[in-house]
């Protein structure tokens, strides 16, 4: 399994036009303390089965890119999360891709297509998946 990437693009109807590294990570801290949150309703700690990686910043990605890694390395190896803009038709096309290493876990790829699906509702974005099929989140017109 070579490297594989989804995109979340923001689009016209998006919530926001662009998004920095630290908008990311602020929205993975945001869903950290929502799933625990469940966890206290419900009673057991679910904010571990959620998510089960710690977020590291690397030197190298500063500002552009940074990596979550599994807290159990039998189930789960890491993501890479990341933010970048395209030049598209004379427009710049801003987007966070969410890359799986080729030692990722299928466990990974799940976790991976939950958080990508959470971030395009969040900021009402179109969703690129893994398996080339897209998922549109912004609002549309009747």
């Amino acid at each position: 399994m070579k490297l594989q990437s989804a995109y979340i693009y923001f689009v016209n109807g998006s919530t926001a036009q662009s998004a920095t590294i630290e908008d990311v990570k602020a929205k993975f801290t945001r869903y950290m303390d929502m799933t625990a949150k469940t966890g206290q309703q419900l009673g057991w700690s679910y904010q571990e089965a959620a998510f089960p990686y710690t977020i590291e910043e690397r030197p190298e990605g500063k500002e552009s890119w940074f990596l979550l890694n599994g807290k159990d390395p039998s189930m789960y190896k890491s993501i890479v999360v990341g933010v970048g803009s395209a030049n598209e038709d004379g427009t710049e096309k801003h987007y966070i891709q969410i890359s799986l290493p080729e030692a990722a876990t299928n466990g990974d790829m799940n976790k991976a297509n939950e958080y990508c699906r959470y971030l395009a509702r969040d900021y009402k974005a179109e969703l690129h998946l893994f398996n080339k099929r897209v998922q549109y989140f912004q609002p549309r017109k009747p």
